[in-house]
């Protein structure tokens, strides 16, 4: 039970046992005097939800206190739990305190379950015992429960209860909960806690001292630019939204959606220095804000597509009058062209899908190819790091913009700033993504791996280069994934596996090209190992010791190979001709580099047009099964020691 006066929200409140009418009094006038960075009711909602959306505050408003402002964990859990047997009786039928005799005409009214309330509270037991995230998994894990709910309570007070708009409210929210806390960071840090997932700030070089005593330099503002592109690409998931709800509300979740963006904003604007500084986003760019959302809202278009001569004015912005892209349909046509030209292994697979998929691939295709030449072109650095910026620009352009990239034949508008192929791609694209649901944060990881070959070019362990190929590769295999068809989320763990197969792969059989280049992708812990010197790829001939590092790399692929094939019976069946190609033909050309025991270092090891057609007939005509699916020379040849292993027997 709370003491007298032991926490400042006491102070107001009235008796228990209260009045329905005293208590709604109460939650109306805390709603509307305690400090907040938000007005808890926007004045477009009807009024008739106003004192719902004052009851529901109140609860999250005390819970929050009970968590923040009591300075003993011990106590702060008593009072906690204390406040979850109110919510108990609350749903009982038997309320008490004031806030809950309120709720109670909410929860009844609106028929809103237990679970959201009662998550709120997992969150802020979880802040009086977890001061540190090791992972981005445990910080989403957290923000399942501070912020999610509070989104979908938004959504039952409005009458919705569908998965589909929940699920776009909790990315809508995770995004919210994230942007603050890479604005927080200083305050954050001044009550002992650290959000930042600090596997993510290793793979930067920082370590959790590092944040603490707030060094900040390079390697901070890596770990920020990555947390903020995974942020971006979650609000750029939740915005469809915004035209799925009632059209007063759906000013309130665009408003919100910018605003997040706006921190962002400020973040990238104080060079990311959270460390010490606290962005925060002033009168006027709020005033800015609202201005595009009731622009866009008033328009009846898309809240994210290109705005108007009236919304620019608005935000007292200014820009280039629009170009037109492609159609829906000549885009794919496009996409098609470019994977064409590429004479790519994945191009092959494509001839044994049906055309909507075969066109999907070709897309992802497409925008994938485009993206790695910017990273491959002959460029200085700051010219390559600025055409990817402008392909992340113009992708989550796009991607937020992409209820009119669907009417197959509409023109659209381009952003002022354009960079090479994205008017003839990005449509299929994103049209793409809207068919097999897509989530933007795979296509964006695409292009943090493609920066990542600009400026990393060693990869000190195993675990920086899985990394490295779940970016540039295991993305690839997710969006095909999509494409193909599944029905089981574990099909997702093997896409990944079977991209990283194939990434290693391409590395094993690309080392002596890739140190020409100034890249080695094999990690140093590895070359200690074996002995081997980077300088050793680039001699004229293959040494005993690079041979035996290329062999366990090639160990760990083909164990890859073999986990991952089973994802062959999780997709469509239509599908498994295509996957079936794919992996064999990979494996294939991994057999091959193993039959010429690792003489990676001349010609480029190929496989023969004749031998990938017999593939595709195979693939066409054949059984295609898990048994089968990586080509069984190669598997028996290792199963009996290999080529290398059969030369040293010898």
């Amino acid at each position: 039970m709370l003491r007298p006066d032991e926490i400042n929200i006491t102070r107001h409140a009235p008796e228990a046992g209260c009045s329905p009418e005293v208590a709604q009094h109460y939650t109306r006038w805390l709603a509307t005097h305690h400090y907040e960075n938000f007005n808890v009711v926007s004045w477009l909602l009807p009024k008739a939800l106003h004192q719902h959306f004052y009851n529901v505050y109140a609860y999250c408003r005390w819970a929050d206190d009970l968590g923040d402002e009591v300075p003993d964990a011990a106590r702060a859990l008593e009072l906690l739990a204390w406040w979850e047997h109110e919510l108990d009786a609350c749903y009982e039928g038997k309320p008490s305190h004031p806030v809950f005799v309120a709720l109670r005409e909410t929860i009844v009214a609106k028929d809103i379950p237990r679970q959201p309330f009662a998550d709120l509270l997992k969150a802020f037991r979880r802040d009086q015992t977890v001061k540190r995230y090791a992972n981005w998994d445990a910080v989403l894990g957290y923000c399942l429960y501070s912020a999610n709910p509070v989104g979908r309570l938004v959504l039952y007070l409005c009458g919705y209860r569908d998965e589909q708009r929940q699920r776009l409210s909790d990315a809508t929210c995770t995004a919210l909960q994230l942007a603050n806390f890479w604005q927080d960071v200083s305050r954050d840090l001044d009550i002992g806690r650290i959000y930042i997932p600090l596997d993510g700030a290793a793979v930067h070089g920082l370590s959790e001292n590092d944040i603490v005593e707030r060094r900040f330099d390079e390697r901070y503002v890596g770990l920020m630019k990555d947390l903020i592109i995974r942020t971006r690409a979650l609000f750029a998931e939740g915005r469809p939204l915004a035209k799925m709800v009632d059209g007063r509300l759906s000013v309130d979740v665009e408003m919100f959606s910018r605003g997040g963006l706006a921190v962002l904003d400020a973040i990238e604007a104080i060079g990311y220095d959270t460390l010490h500084r606290r962005p925060a986003v002033n009168k006027m760019k709020q005033a800015a804000l609202l201005g595009r959302a009731l622009v866009a809202h008033l328009a009846g278009g898309n809240a994210h597509s290109n705005e108007s001569a009236p919304l620019l004015a608005v935000a007292g912005a200014q820009h280039a009058a629009p170009q037109l892209r492609t159609s829906v349909a000549d885009s794919y046509e496009e996409c098609h062209r470019i994977a064409r030209a590429s004479h790519s292994n994945f191009y092959y697979a494509f001839f044994l899908l049906s055309k909507p998929k075969r066109d999907a691939l070709a897309a992802l295709y497409a925008f994938m190819r485009l993206v790695d030449d910017v990273s491959d072109e002959n460029q200085n650095l700051l010219a390559k790091q600025r055409g990817l910026a402008k392909w992340r620009a113009a992708f989550d352009e796009a991607v937020t913009g992409h209820s009119q990239l669907f009417d197959g034949n509409a023109a659209m508008p381009l952003p002022s700033e354009t960079v090479y192929g994205e008017a003839e791609v990005l449509p299929a694209l994103v049209d793409t993504m809207h068919r097999y649901k897509i989530p933007a944060r795979y296509l964006h990881d695409l292009i943090s791996g493609a920066e990542m070959d600009l400026m990393v070019r060693t990869y000190p362990t195993f675990d920086r280069l899985r990394e490295y190929c779940y970016r540039v590769a295991g993305t690839v295999g997710l969006t095909c994934t999509h494409v193909f068809g599944f029905h089981d989320a574990h099909a997702l763990d093997l896409a990944e596996k079977l991209g990283l197969a194939f990434q290693l792969t391409n590395i094993i059989r690309d080392v002596h090209e890739d140190y020409k280049l100034g890249r080695v992708y094999l990690p140093e812990e590895d070359l200690h190992r074996y002995g081997v010197s980077p300088k050793d790829f680039g001699r004229s001939e293959t040494t005993l010791g690079v041979r035996e590092l290329l062999r366990f790399e090639a160990e760990r692929a083909w164990q890859l190979y073999e986990e991952g094939s089973a994802l062959l019976g999780l997709i469509d069946t239509d599908s498994r001709g295509a996957l079936w190609l794919l992996v064999h033909t990979y494996s294939a050309l991994l057999g091959r580099i193993e039959l010429l025991d690792f003489a990676v270092f001349g010609e480029r090891v190929r496989l023969s047009k004749a031998e990938k057609m017999m593939f595709i007939a195979k693939a066409r005509f054949g059984r295609t099964t898990e048994e089968n699916i990586l080509e069984k020379r190669d598997r028996d040849r290792r199963r009996a020691g290999g080529a290398g292993g059969r030369r040293r027997a010898g």
